[in-house]
C-alpha cells in the first residue's frame, strides 16, 4: 500500500488494518519458522507496510500534516 494511499484513510480505516497487518505478519512468521513460506519476501512487504501504517496512526495522534 502506498503512502498515498494510507493517507486518504481515516483513523478508524488505519487501526483496522494495522490489526490485520498484525495478524498476517503473526502467520507468516509462524509459516516462515515452519519451513511453509513460499516467498520470503512477503513477510518484508508486511513489516514494511505495518511500519507504515503506525507511522500514520502516530502522526493523526500529533496533529502531524503528512
Amino acid at each position: 500500500m502506498k503512502k498515498t494511499v494510507i493517507a486518504e484513510l481515516t483513523q478508524a480505516e488505519l487501526q483496522k488494518r494495522e490489526s490485520e497487518l498484525r495478524d498476517e505478519l503473526f502467520r507468516l512468521r509462524f509459516q516462515h519458522h515452519t519451513k511453509q513460506l513460499s516467498s520470503p519476501i512477503k513477510l518484508r512487504t508486511t513489516r514494511r507496510e505495518l511500519a507504515r501504517v503506525a507511522t500514520r496512526l502516530r502522526e493523526i495522534e500529533l496533529g502531524i500534516q503528512g
